[in-house]
């Protein structure tokens, strides 16, 4: 991509000026191209004159729900988990200046390593390789929720109590605000989750959309070079993003894929059983109640592809719009219905 050419949500010249002041060893001028598969952040790879990469990380282009777009969180958060276990993109800068590029960003470095998205991106690899990829993301997902946040300077990144209780709240409210139609189950689901609500064990770093296509793996996908898309992420019930993680790691002969068919349903990977006995095992948890957890993924997660579908028809993606996002709306009352399954399945 040519260095002259605009590219929507980045304000070439004043975000240049802002990389010559503030990361280190950038050599302008700067070429920019987004990154597909975002789906609420925007990311853009970003590269100098002397073919240094970065990631930059900003909020959909105009008006957005808040807190899940905060820069400053996954500033914070990515920041305070370099030099554990779990592995993370190093920060090169962040700007909270709107004035600068229209909204706050953060730039890291950028890795260089496959993620695989859909089925197509795990056939270059043999079973064996891809069951170890589908071990690594347990494995790590274990790692994120065997941290203390004191630790890491990450006990003030939310409340740590009544977890299940907020997030419902929270996200019944971005119902309520970003949807375009009425979806009655929705409601429904809500109140049936909001009167069952298990009690929770100590918290921990919740990453908030813990997939597979939020992790770049290395060169070779022997093992995870970094977590990205911490914009959910606080403190709080661990068990919410196991749920999360079956959501959207599917079963083979499921009829259902929320974004798309994944890379985990490639023969090698772990079955949705495997999954809940490795990280089970590994860290320890009772996972006796793991269908009130997938119910309220797919809940959420029928709500997060509301609001997308909503910004989409706003057209504060860009012209560079994929077909998946335009057939997001379509999966939302399908989600709903995969909810109240979920949930009637616990009795």
């Amino acid at each position: 991509m040519g260095a002259e050419e605009a590219i929507d949500g980045i304000d070439r010249g004043s975000v240049e000026a802002w990389f010559e002041a503030n990361v280190d060893g950038s050599e302008p001028p700067l070429s920019f191209e987004q990154i597909a598969g975002g789906r609420s952040n925007l990311t853009y790879s970003v590269a100098d004159t002397n073919g240094r990469r970065w990631a930059l990380r900003r909020p959909p282009i105009g008006k957005t729900l808040g807190s899940a777009h905060d820069m400053g969180r996954e500033t914070k958060v990515v920041s305070a988990l370099a030099g554990t276990e779990v592995p993370v993109a190093p920060i090169a800068g962040y700007c909270a200046d709107d004035a600068v590029n229209e909204a706050p960003f953060y730039v890291m470095d950028f890795v260089e390593g496959p993620i695989l998205r859909m089925r197509p991106d795990a056939e270059p690899y043999d079973e064996a390789q891809q069951r170890q990829i589908g071990e690594n993301v347990i494995d790590t997902l274990v790692a994120i929720h065997a941290i203390d946040p004191d630790d890491v300077g990450l006990g003030d990144l939310g409340k740590r109590e009544d977890y299940v209780a907020r997030t419902l709240k929270r996200w019944q409210g971005q119902w309520e605000q970003g949807k375009t139609r009425e979806i009655p189950l929705v409601d429904e689901v809500h109140d049936r989750l909001a009167a069952r609500i298990p009690e929770q064990g100590p918290a921990t770093i919740v990453h908030g959309d813990y997939r597979l296509d939020n992790m770049i793996l290395t060169p070779d996908a022997s093992d995870v070079a970094a977590v990205v898309d911490w914009e959910l992420s606080t403190l709080g019930d661990p068990l919410a993003d196991v749920g999360m993680l079956l959501v959207y790691w599917g079963d083979r002969d499921a009829e259902l894929f929320p974004l798309f068919e994944p890379a985990t349903t490639a023969p090698g990977f772990p079955s949705l059983v495997e999954v809940r006995e490795r990280y089970a095992q590994r860290s320890g948890r009772d996972l006796g109640l793991i269908d009130f957890y997938v119910a309220l993924g797919l809940w959420k997660l029928a709500i997060i592809l509301e609001g997308v579908y909503s910004r989409y028809s706003a057209g504060q993606y860009g012209e560079n719009a994929d077909d998946a996002v335009k057939a997001f709306g379509e999966n939302v009352v399908k989600l709903a219905e995969a909810a109240d399954e979920a949930e009637r399945r616990l009795g």
